[in-house]
């Protein structure tokens, strides 16, 4: 869904991993590297490196904000039912680009040869700073709330930043933190049963096309966020012009049956007001459902794997602001490293934006924030397939996006839908999600006016 996201290292065969969070400028970079090797990745393994490429922390946090303005069990279904579409066209369009331009750079390389560099540097920008700063924030965030489940006291705000920091210390230090492999397997308990029904009922069809749905829609898309990472396995996969699609299909459809009733299983034996308006919904749904120890173990397993997310995205995320900085001389000051080859000033800055975020104290504003400008990218993104199809039919595609022009269409639909409402509901959060992407533009054109150098 965004410039990324959208972002999550993304799984390989040798390393496969499920983080939170898609960016696509180290994705493509990434795909460039793994095309050399062969083609060695066949049908089942894509869709399980698809799968866990979606899967994320949004699926734990989002129901809670959903349920402020929509309480129909039908209507909560769609919701993910109608993200899990938006997120397959996106991917499905990401997939024909990625064959068609297969370069590094993400979108930061797709805008600017479908476009203008310009365009592109905005996405690299977007993607650079808030891209990765925020889904950091989002997971210390809920981190700091189950963590708080779990002990039963502390301070989440305290435990959020103290997460951040202490990641980012061992970065600094050149300690990679290990990705977190966690299995649970339980039985769950008979439970009361709660008065929520999954069928549609009058008023339904109304509330769907109305704007609670399209804000609540954007916490979909943050969940959902990965989609666009899927395609970047394109140049290890067996036959990618029928198994890239195919596995895109199966996994993405997988993810929305998953993420439906897993909701559905919150719904059912939680009480809608114990979720409302809170962030550490497994966590509360788990105490219903396991009791008060058994949701402790639950919220102590995700507080596990939240920590694997911003390790994962501190160590990446300045390695992007690091590469822009040695592409373009006015973020030079990025583009240093210290001795052990560590960008030290992109982390740091990276860690600045975090706590800035964190300072809001607010998940709805941060996710609200940055998902109106990584939108936008993504929608510029996906858009960029029809141009290309009109102003270079003579490229070579090793596969085409299926059922072409829909996949777009719907992408482009839905996207614009989101950002509409999102601008009129949340207009200070959008606006300052565009002043972002405007800001990249500016620096961009700066950019090009290098100061001579006097002999």
């Amino acid at each position: 869904m965004n410039s990324s996201v959208t972002p999550k290292p993304f799984a390989r065969p040798a390393d496969l991993r499920i983080v939170d969070t898609a960016m696509n400028t180290v994705a493509e970079h990434s795909s460039a590297e793994w095309g050399t090797s062969p083609r060695s990745v066949g049908f089942l393994t894509a869709c399980s490196i698809v799968i866990a490429n979606i899967i994320g922390t949004g699926i734990f946090t989002s129901l809670g904000f959903q349920l402020a303005n929509i309480q129909s069990g039908f209507v909560l279904a769609m919701l993910w039912v109608v993200g899990g579409v938006a997120a397959l066209c996106g991917a499905l369009c990401y997939g024909e680009l990625s064959a068609a331009l297969p370069r590094s750079g993400g979108e930061y390389h797709f805008l600017s040869q479908i476009y203008h560099p310009a365009l592109g540097f905005m996405a690299g920008f977007v993607s650079a700073t808030v891209g990765f700063s925020a889904p950091i924030a989002l997971a210390a965030m809920a981190f700091g709330k189950y963590l708080q489940g779990v002990l039963d006291f502390g301070s989440p705000v305290f435990f959020s930043f103290a997460v951040v920091w202490l990641v980012a210390l061992f970065h600094l230090k050149n300690l990679r933190l290990g990705s977190v492999f966690q299995n649970l397997s339980t039985l769950i308990k008979l439970h009361p049963k709660q008065p929520i029904d999954f069928f549609p009922v009058p008023g339904d069809t109304t509330l769907i096309f109305g704007a609670p749905f399209a804000v609540a829609l954007v916490y979909v898309m943050y969940s959902y966020s990965g989609w666009n990472a899927a395609v970047y396995i394109t140049g290890e996969i067996k036959q990618p012009e029928k198994n890239v699609p195919r596995s895109l299909l199966v996994g993405t459809g997988m993810v929305i049956v998953l993420y439906v009733v897993l909701n559905a299983i919150f719904l059912a034996t939680t009480p809608a007001q114990d979720l409302k308006g809170q962030l550490e919904v497994a966590l509360i749904a788990g105490k219903h459902i396991f009791g008060a120890n058994g949701g402790r173990v639950v919220g102590a397993v995700i507080c596990l794997g939240l920590i694997s997310a911003i390790s994962s995205m501190t160590w990446i995320g300045p390695r992007v602001t690091m590469s822009m900085g040695e592409d373009h001389w006015l973020l030079r000051l990025m583009g240093r490293k210290n001795f052990h080859g560590i960008p030290t000033n992109a982390i740091v800055l990276q860690l600045l934006i975090v706590n800035l975020l964190l300072l809001t104290r607010s998940f709805e504003s941060v996710v609200q924030y940055t998902q109106f400008s990584l939108l936008l990218c993504s929608l510029f993104t996906v858009l960029g397939v029809i141009v290309l199809r009109i102003t270079r039919p003579e490229l070579a595609r090793p596969y085409r996006v299926w059922a072409y022009p829909l996949p777009p269409i719907i992408f482009a639909t839905i996207t614009i839908w989101m950002m509409f409402y999102l601008l009129r509901w949340k207009t200070t959060e959008s606006l300052a999600g565009l002043a972002t992407a405007v800001v990249g533009l500016l620096l961009y054109f700066c950019a090009l006016k290098r100061p001579h150098r006097s002999a």
